[in-house]
């Protein structure tokens, strides 16, 4: 709770608390009908009773329990007395909080202790010490006294349950926030990662195969893994550098524009990429960085199995959709099924999530011709 709201709280008590300790000195000598004082104790027992009944209420907030005991004693002795006119107000205060601030195994006691004293101490009150009423009246006002403190109490302990309910609901969220940050997180670590290491893969393969027989391919290769190397480590500190600190430098969020750059990494690795993009401006930034990871674990699955091949990328958006199509040509009969010492990853699996994410559907396989075909279908933003 906000300080400020606490301390506009702690003052409304504070009132109360004046405002029923002038009412319990108003009904000390409050006389009747005959002249006679209806209290005939000492003025200033009335007052003390009078100031233990009220002043507690002030603090009903940092103990509500010992204040529920004290009023109600005080309440007791002043019933006792003859001196309430009320339905034990404070009293129902003091249960309010009661019941929203403790925890029921000490709430549940304190209102089963409460009610038979205050119901009882109002009965002897009424009908033994001072007879103004018959039983039947006795009870009637003993009756309106349990509904104030037992109202009081249910409506605190109804509030303190929704309250717990709020904040277990605002813990869950939060997890599943975390959870999906987490997702989003490893998905662009392995976007990050797998791209670039199936490109220094494929090209130290091919430098190790023709360092004797063609040293100037070698050494092109070799440059082709440093640039990689050194991209790929760029994009990983900024990464990592945003999840350590607060306002840390982004780099590019990648989107439609970058495409023509994967496509240039992708043919020196050995993948000839035909790619062809049709969209108006105004794509959200999100959908235009979920193409590019698509297009990127696409691409990179080609590189991976597949290189060197020609390959085929189609990004189209109109209103209804985005479409996207990455179909390769499948490797040359002599070439292996995949890269040496990089096993089959989760790029299908990541391609999926974030199709779904967006609403979206996901189709991949192999192809009868040959090669292998990528192609997702993703609701435009207002088509969601």
């Amino acid at each position: 709770m906000k300080p400020k709201r606490q301390r506009h709280l702690h003052a409304l008590d504070l009132g109360a608390a004046l405002a029923l300790t002038a009412l319990y000195i108003g009904f000390a000598r409050l006389t009747a009908d005959d002249g006679q004082p209806v209290y005939t104790g000492p003025f200033w027992l009335g007052c003390l009773i009078a100031a233990l009944v009220g002043l507690p209420v002030a603090v009903r907030r940092r103990r509500p329990l010992a204040v529920l005991m004290a009023v109600l004693t005080a309440l007791a002795v002043a019933s006792l007395l003859d001196i309430p006119r009320e339905p034990y107000t404070a009293a129902g205060l003091a249960a309010y909080l009661v019941g929203l601030a403790e925890p029921a195994r000490r709430s549940v006691p304190a209102l089963a202790v409460t009610l038979p004293v205050a119901c009882g101490a109002v009965y002897v009150g009424e009908a033994v010490v001072t007879p103004a009423e018959d039983w039947r009246g006795a009870v009637g006002v003993a009756g309106l006294v349990l509904l104030v403190i037992g109202g009081a109490w249910a409506t605190g302990f109804t509030v303190r349950g929704r309250r717990a309910e709020a904040a277990a609901e605002q813990r869950r969220r939060s997890e599943r926030a975390l959870d999906e940050e987490r997702l989003r997180i490893a998905r662009e670590l392995h976007d990050i990662v797998s791209h670039n290491l199936s490109l220094i893969a494929v090209k130290a393969g091919v430098a190790g195969h023709v360092a004797e027989a063609d040293p100037r391919e070698a050494r092109a290769a070799l440059k082709v893994i440093e640039e990689t190397s050194r991209s790929a480590l760029a994009e990983m500190r900024r990464t990592l550098g945003v999840l350590r600190t607060e306002g840390a430098p982004l780099g590019p969020v990648p989107g439609l524009d970058r495409l023509d750059l994967l496509a240039e990494e992708a043919h020196r690795a050995g993948v000839d990429v035909d790619l062809s993009v049709h969209a108006g401006d105004g794509l959200a930034e999100g959908t235009q960085v979920t193409i590019y990871r698509i297009v990127q674990e696409a691409v990179t699955n080609v590189v991976r199995h597949a290189a060197p091949t020609r390959c085929r990328v189609t990004v189209e958006v109109d209103a209804p959709e985005v479409r996207i199509d990455v179909v390769d040509e499948g490797p040359p009969p002599a070439h292996g099924q995949a890269v040496p010492g990089l096993p089959g990853g989760h790029g299908l699996l990541g391609m999926r999530e974030r199709a779904m994410m967006y609403g979206g559907s996901f189709e991949a396989g192999p192809r009868p011709e040959g090669g292998f075909a990528v192609s997702v279908r993703l609701p435009t933003e207002g088509n969601r």
